[in-house]
Parts: structure tokens; C-alpha cells; sequence
């Protein structure tokens, strides 16, 4: 008899046995069974009363064994020969989140109308903040899908740490002297920058608060040996972020401090802009990447490519920032 391969082992091998106990009968209480033929085929031997009793329970202990394996089996093959199921599709991306620079508010609040327009039912959600806030955060699991930053040092912590993938340096900045209009017709070159009563600057852990240092230190070698700390002693602030800097200027809490030229579209007329020579000047590089196990990889790379898209660096530019250099570009 063949068996499907769909019954377990269990059930095949109690079948020949069940039916090996069915044709073999029962003895009766006075004797053989019919038919019971001895050695040479002399009539057997007559059993006695006791061992036919004993048949028939051995008869009916390999029925009911049978009769629960085939229970058993009958229900771990309830789902035999159903077809397998197909894999349950990946759920539908429609919502990316971005940690970004503080100094890419405008910028990138205008690329997420383009975006937009090829993904209308996403939901495009920000995280602006210093980039070393944005930092901390994601290394305590804050789930993100996009993370762009105002230097390489943050992202490259992030790389290290197996945060985000690799990054790629997507657009490019230029520090400046923000000064407050009463203060325009005193500081009108870096020079002039110790004359201010009151400056504010980033935190050194800040992208633009590093910066600064390093204009300052550079500076040294043009201006004087004590030109960086005739600014510090002027300094009455050093903020988290670059927007909180250019705040207090605009508010007149501070004569001038330093900023990035991006920044200045959205002060309005409310500062001057005094530009810092080129041989002591620092460009902020911005690198982007894509968080790792981000909630809603696909979309992250689109913003990515966004970024980098011609589309996008025109929107950029429009904002003060520059494109990568040639050789960023080829990094």
C-alpha cells in the first residue's frame, strides 16, 4: 500500500500493524485458532484458556494504539497540501524624517515642497538642531531616516559608531561677520571685529563655534599674534546652534558674532554682512547619509538623491549655500 507524503511516520507505521492484528483473529478460549497449523503440519497445540485471554488484549492495545496515532496525525496534517503562503509584501513607506543642521532650515523646508511633487501622500518630517544635539540624539536610538550635518567630524563619529552609512559631502558653506545695523559703519572688515562691546559665537562643539576658532587662529598670522584673544575677551555668548548666534544679533544683544552666509537670507535687513578673507576663511563641508536601519529606507534614499540632484542644489544655491567642490564631488 502507498502512502502520500503528506502522513507523518507516526501514521504509515501503524497502518501494517493494524491490519497484521485484524487478519490474524482471535483465538478461542478452548484452543488454536482456526486453521492453526503445527511443525511438519501436525494440528498446533492446543492453548489454554488464559492465553487467548491474552491475545485479545494484545489485539486491542495495537487497536487503540492505532486508533491514536491516527487521531494524532489526522490533526498535524490538517494543513497538508495547502499551498505555501507568499510572503507578506513590505509595508507602504509614507512618512521620512530628517535630522538636520540648524542652518539648513530654509533650504531644505523648500526642497521638501519638491519632493512633494513626485511623493504627494508622504509626510516629510524635521529635526532641526546643532549638529552636535543631532548627534547625541541618534546615538541614543532616536529613529531617524536622514541625517545631514554642518561638518564631517559628527558624521564621521556617527559612521564609526555604525549609525548611518556612508556619507557623502552635498553642498558647502561660507562663514561670515554678522553685524547689527547700528554697528555696520564700525566693523566693516575682520579687523575691525575687536571693536564690537558685545560677540557671540558657537560652543566649540558647534560646527560654526569650531569654525570660528580656526578663522581666529588663522587670523593671527595676518592681524597680530593677540588677535584671537582680543575677540574672546569681547565674547559675552557662545551658543548651541548657529540660528540662536545670528538671533542675538538681529535682537541687539550683540553687537556681531559669526555665522554662516546662508543664514543671512532670513535676517532680513535687520544685519550686515561682512565677508572674511578668503586665505583665512574655513568652508563648512555638509555631508549627508542614510541612517542605518532607517524606519523608511527607500524614501531616505530619495531624499539623498535629492540632495544631490541638480534640482536641489539650485534650490540650495537660491539659500547661500555652494555646491561641493570638484573634488568632493568625486569623493
Amino acid at each position: 500500500m502507498k502512502h502520500s507524503n503528506c502522513l507523518p511516520t507516526a501514521l504509515v507505521s501503524t497502518l501494517p500493524e493494524v491490519r497484521r492484528s485484524s487478519e490474524e483473529g482471535v483465538p478461542s478460549a478452548g484452543g488454536a485458532g482456526r486453521g492453526s497449523v503445527g511443525t511438519g503440519g501436525q494440528p498446533a497445540p492446543v492453548l489454554p484458556a488464559a492465553s487467548g485471554g491474552r491475545l485479545k488484549k494484545d489485539l486491542a492495545r495495537r487497536l487503540t494504539l492505532g486508533v491514536l496515532g491516527l487521531a494524532s496525525a489526522l490533526v498535524s496534517i490538517g494543513g497538508c497540501g495547502r499551498p505555501k503562503s507568499e510572503p507578506a509584501p513590505p509595508p507602504r513607506e509614507d512618512k521620512v524624517v530628517i535630522f538636520a543642521a540648524a542652518s539648513l532650515r530654509e533650504a531644505f523646508e523648500s526642497m521638501a515642497d519638491e519632493f512633494r511633487k513626485s511623493h504627494p501622500s508622504v509626510t516629510v518630517t524635521f529635526n532641526f538642531a546643532g549638529t552636535q544635539e543631532i548627534r547625541t540624539q541618534l546615538e541614543q536610538g532616536a529613529q531617524a531616516d536622514v541625517f545631514a550635518s554642518a561638518d564631517e567630524r559628527h558624521m564621521k563619529a556617527l559612521r564609526d559608531a555604525g549609525r548611518v552609512e556612508a556619507p557623502t559631502v552635498f553642498v558647502e558653506n561660507e562663514p561670515v561677520i554678522v553685524v547689527a545695523k547700528e554697528k555696520a559703519n564700525v566693523i566693516r572688515a575682520l579687523s575691525d571685529l575687536p571693536t564690537a562691546e558685545r560677540i557671540v559665537i558657537g560652543t566649540p562643539e558647534v560646527p560654526i563655534g569650531k569654525y570660528t576658532l580656526q578663522i581666529l587662529d588663522k587670523a593671527t598670522r595676518a592681524l597680530g599674534s593677540d588677535f584671537r584673544a582680543r575677540v574672546e575677551a569681547r565674547v559675552v555668548s557662545r551658543e548651541l546652534n548657529v540660528r540662536q548666534v545670528l538671533t542675538k544679533v538681529k535682537l541687539g544683544e550683540a553687537d556681531a558674532g559669526i555665522g554662516y552666509r546662508s543664514d543671512v537670507s532670513s535676517a532680513g535687513d535687520k544685519i550686515s554682512v561682512v565677508t572674511i578673507p578668503p586665505e583665512i576663511n574655513v568652508i563648512a563641508k555638509y555631508p549627508i547619509a542614510v541612517v542605518l536601519h532607517a524606519p523608511h529606507t527607500g524614501l531616505a534614499r530619495e531624499w539623498v538623491a535629492l540632495a544631490l540632484s541638480n534640482d536641489g542644489q539650485d534650490i540650495l544655491r537660491r539659500f547661500g549655500f555652494k555646491g561641493p567642490s570638484i573634488a568632493e564631488a568625486a569623493r
